[in-house]
This record gives C-alpha cells, structure tokens and sequence, in this order.
C-alpha cells in the first residue's frame, strides 16, 4: 500500500487540535482498501475485478447531534471537517452523552496464519473459482444454473479522536460463496456453501468435499417428499445454532435497537429469564482468529466479550458509547461500520451459545415424530419473528432419524423458542460464512457458533396440518 496512510497521522492530530474545541466530540476515520472480486455464473464470467480505494469520513458530535461527512481525496479533508461540525451543530438540541473510554495510542495488526491473498495472482484467484465451477457441473446433468464467488478484501484504518485516541488497525478478510441449481421437470431445488477467513489464504484452496455437497444436496432434494407442515421437536445442528442465536437473538441484543424502540428495551429487560439455566450466549470480537474479530472497534473501544444470557437470564447486551451513555451501562466495542461511507452501528462480532453437556445421540432420545435439521439454506427476521431455511433435514422416529425430507423451514418467536430449548449438546462449531447486514450495510463479516440443540413445539414446514 502507499504511505498516504502513515504520513497521514501527523496531519490527522493537528486538524483534530485545531477543530476539536467547535463540537463536544469529533473522529477522523482515515481508510485504505484493496481487494479483489470473482463471480462467475454458470459458464459467464460477471465481476473479475482487483480495486484499491483510500477514503475516509468525519464524525462530529454537538449537544448530541451527530454530523456525518465522507470524503476519497485527502486534499479535501478540512472541508469535510467544517461539513461535518456545520451539521452537527445545527442538528444538536439536547446533550453529548458518551460512555467514556481511556484515549488509545496503538499500532496494531490480526495475524495471518498462512498466505496472504495479495500475495496469489489474479489468474490464480480465477483458476480456483474455474476449478469449482467445474466441479459443480461435472456432479450431473440436472444441475442447470452454478454460482461461484470469491472476495478478498485488506483493510487498513487509523481513527484520531478529540479525546486523544489514535490508532492504526489492519486485518485481511476472504470469503467464498457456492450454489448449484438442479431441477427435474418442475422441481427445482437449490444447495449452497459459505466459507471465510482471517487466517490464510489456504483455507479456501481445499474446499472440494464443501464444494460438492452444495450440488449433491440440490441433487438429492428432487426427489425428496416434501416435509409434512406440522409442530414438531426439532434437532438442529450447530451451524443452525449459530444461524438462529446470530440472526433471532443477537439482533435485538444490539443496544440501538432496544434504545430507538421502547417495546424492544422493554422485552429485552436485563434480569428477564428468557432460556434454561443452561444457556449461555456470548458476543465479542476479543476471541481471536474468527471473521468477527478485532482489537478495537470503529470508536476506538477495546474489544470486549460480553455475555448475554448467562443461566438463562439476559445479563448484557451490546454497545456502541452512545447507547452505553445513554442506557447507563459499559460501552462493550460493538460499533463497526462497513467502511468509511457509513456511520458506525452497534453491530454484533462473533456471537455463540456455549456447548452444553447433553451428548448429541441422545438429544434425539424420546421423540417419537420430529424433525432433525442441519446447514441453512436462507432466512428471515421481522423483530421477534424468525423463519429459516434448513440446507437439509431428516424425519426423527422413535429416537432415531429416519428418511430424508424437504422444504423445510422452522418459524417462530425467538423468546418462546430459546424458553422451548429442552436439551443443548456437547457439541461445537465455528461457522465463518456469516456477513451481516443492517441500516443499509450489508456483508459485515461475523462469526457465529454453537452446539446442537434439542427444542420442542417448533412450527415447521410453514402450514400447520389440519
């Protein structure tokens, strides 16, 4: 990368001197990116592309208004500066409450632990994506439509306070995105595979068993029945888990949503019990080596981990300083943005519910008709609703799972579902697929994980049975 970002420090301190005292607070996100995106299409190439981009914006805060002013020319930035605090003290009519946070001076740097991606050529990046493509096609002649898409992305970012914090942070993310489309006649069915990383480049490059099971899923779903809707108890694996604790819970644990809606913050009261006293759910960027993870967050707050619910009762939630100030409670570094065209929001990091002690055959133990459902294949939330998708699921009869089904989804309120959680297993894993979205920013990188869980009176499959 150029040294447009370490020469740009000096400059980055002076103008926050020179215009802190006009506001109550005032940030300057300096960013450098670069990247490269493949995506092909069944046999089309549509994005082959390598890009660079250095920008940044100004966040200045006056008697609690907030102005936003993005920039990608440097010469620009003390216009931006002067936007920034013009609007926010137009917009400012209450107070500047901030969670206080001691100033960071800090140089820092998410280790890789193999190879960088800017280190593998463009054509090596597209001979990867070729290889399995063909991989997909080569499974059968009923897979009609293929997709495949490879992203890398190396970020570096300095953030210069007016209270004194400047800190340089850098990381490399990569991801990869699988389809296959088969239809028989009027059957069309759909299998797909996420993967990403921090770490290295290597861990995309061995993908061939991940690669094929999305095919052979669409594959095997032609002529699958499909589910029969019903109520059911339900075994879901821990890539569900994670789906489910990410998506259902972990959003209405963000602070800004309980804040901006009174009913949220009143459902979502600290002390409430909401699971049995065996749940646990985390969210933080401290764990180290996940999709999530960080030293510092988009306001300079130490990444933290912050237990949600501990023995079933809610005991956090998460924050950016504004939420904390306001809430009276401790900012937990959970305010990230996309990049320098946004705002930071509170947004999750590596969300999980921590394994439990029940062994996974025999979660399966007692129930005499239900449903036992692993990978997703999509999904929604509408505030406390949830409906997602399972890649593939079986029927559980008497104990034990029996044929393979399809279609099926599983809806429900997540405060009723996590109450309805009979048994969690001892089982446990890291998904890194996961890119969030929310207010407009989508594909923030994030990890979710979990153990399977056992969970009763689950509405599946969308129709009920008369």
């Amino acid at each position: 990368m150029p040294n447009i970002i370490i020469d740009a420090q000096n400059l980055l301190s002076d103008l926050i001197s020179r215009y802190a005292s006009s506001v109550d607070y005032l940030m300057i996100r300096l960013e450098e990116a670069e990247g490269t995106d493949i995506v092909l299409r069944s046999d089309k190439v549509e994005t082959l592309s390598e890009g660079i981009s250095i920008g940044g914006h100004i966040r200045a805060c006056y008697k609690g208004g907030w102005g936003l002013s993005s920039f990608n020319k440097l010469a620009t930035i003390e216009e931006r500066i002067k936007e920034a605090i013009a609007s926010a003290r137009i917009i400012g009519d209450e107070e500047t409450i901030l969670a206080p946070i001691d100033p960071i001076q800090a140089i820092c740097k998410l280790p890789l632990t193999g190879i960088d991606p800017r280190n593998i050529s463009l054509k090596q990046k597209k001979e990867l994506c070729d290889r399995y493509t063909e991989l997909l096609k080569s499974l059968d002649n009923r897979i009609t439509t293929t997709s495949v898409r490879y992203s890398d992305s190396n970020q570096k970012v300095i953030i210069a306070t007016s209270e004194g914090t400047l800190i340089e942070q850098s990381w490399v993310d990569m991801e990869m995105r699988f389809a296959a489309t088969a239809r028989n006649g009027d059957t069309v069915q759909t299998g797909r595979e996420t993967t990403g990383s921090r770490k290295a480049y290597e861990d995309l490059v061995n993908l061939d068993t991940q690669v094929k099971s999305a095919g052979e899923r669409a594959l095997a779903a032609l002529s699958l029945p499909p589910v029969k809707g019903n109520t059911y108890t339900v075994v879901i694996d821990p890539i569900l888990s994670g789906l489910f604790v990410h998506e259902a819970f972990g959003h209405l644990s963000e602070a800004d949503m309980a804040y901006q809606n009174p009913d949220i913050l009143e459902v979502m009261t600290l002390g409430r019990r909401f699971g049995p006293e065996e749940l646990q759910i985390f969210d933080g960027a401290a764990p180290q080596g996940h999709r999530g993870s960080y030293f510092y967050d988009d306001e300079g707050t130490p990444a933290t981990t912050t237990q949600l619910i501990q023995d079933g009762v809610l005991v956090g939630r998460l924050h950016s300083r504004e939420t904390a100030g306001k809430l009276g409670e401790k900012p937990t570094g959970n305010a990230r943005c996309l990049n320098y065209h946004f705002s930071p929001l509170v947004r999750m990091t590596n969300t999980w519910i921590e394994r439990g002690k029940t062994p996974v055959a025999d979660l399966f133990t007692g129930i005499k008709e239900g449903v036992y459902a692993r990978n997703w294949l999509g999904g929604m939330t509408n505030g406390e609703m949830f409906t997602f998708s399972a890649g593939e699921a079986w029927m559980i009869r008497n104990g034990k799972i029996a044929e393979p089904v399809r279609d099926v989804t599983l809806s429900g309120n997540v405060f009723e579902t996590l109450a309805d959680i009979e048994a969690i297993g001892d089982d446990f894993y890291w998904d890194e697929s996961g890119g969030c979205g929310k207010g407009g920013q989508n594909g923030l990188p994030v990890g979710c994980g979990g153990p399977s869980l056992r969970i009763k009176d689950v509405v599946v499959g969308g129709e009920m049975e008369e």
